[in-house]
């Protein structure tokens, strides 16, 4: 772990090798797992101003999810995040074939919406736990990324230049220019 700023970073997002590999996946992150997308508060306020305009790009039953429990939802463990659909998908997947895809990502891929998605989706496979006095900034390793790991070695792509263009939608182009410094001083050390 080291400091950056108002962040403590797990040295894992610089070591580890990670590529999004959608024709391997086929997007299980949308679809697996126990809860919707983390949120934070103003993200609940987009979710309810685009729904209308991400609304024709989604499908019935996460129409249905969203209508019946709202754009966002507070979940057991108090967080804000996105509905799902009977415990399971993400209220705004959508299909192409097999493979999970983002409806509000489809929106914005479109120009209808100018906001992309959560930013943690966006940021995944780093999660971002906000605290008082800093945000700890981890790497979450999954078993159903396993291809986007082999992939990520293959290409010699760390984890953090994966997503890089998250990260600095999160903490800015200065944060992630240091923490590139970081990353070369290790890399050379």
């Amino acid at each position: 772990m080291f400091q950056l700023g108002k962040t403590i970073i797990s040295e894992d997002i610089l070591e580890k090798e990670f590529v999004c590999n959608l024709s391997a996946c086929k997007g299980a992150c949308c679809v697996d797992g126990d809860a919707g997308a983390p949120l934070n508060e103003a993200e609940t306020k987009i979710l309810e101003e685009i729904y209308p305009k991400v609304k024709p790009f989604l499908r019935k039953e996460g129409i249905e999810a969203i209508e019946a429990q709202g754009t966002w939802v507070t979940g057991t463990d108090g967080d804000l995040e996105t509905p799902l659909i009977d415990n399971k998908d993400c209220a705004y997947v959508i299909f192409d074939g097999k493979t999970a895809l983002c409806g509000i990502e489809q929106a914005y891929n479109q120009g209808i919406v100018d906001w992309k998605k959560p930013v943690s989706c966006h940021l995944y496979p780093i999660r971002v736990k906000d605290f008082t006095e800093f945000a700890a900034v981890n790497y979450d390793k999954w078993d159903i990324c396993d291809d986007a790991c082999s992939l990520g070695k293959e290409l010699e792509v760390p984890v953090y230049k994966f997503v890089k263009e998250a990260l600095i939608r999160r903490f800015g182009e200065d944060w992630y220019m240091e923490l590139e410094k970081v990353a070369e001083e290790l890399k050379n050390s």
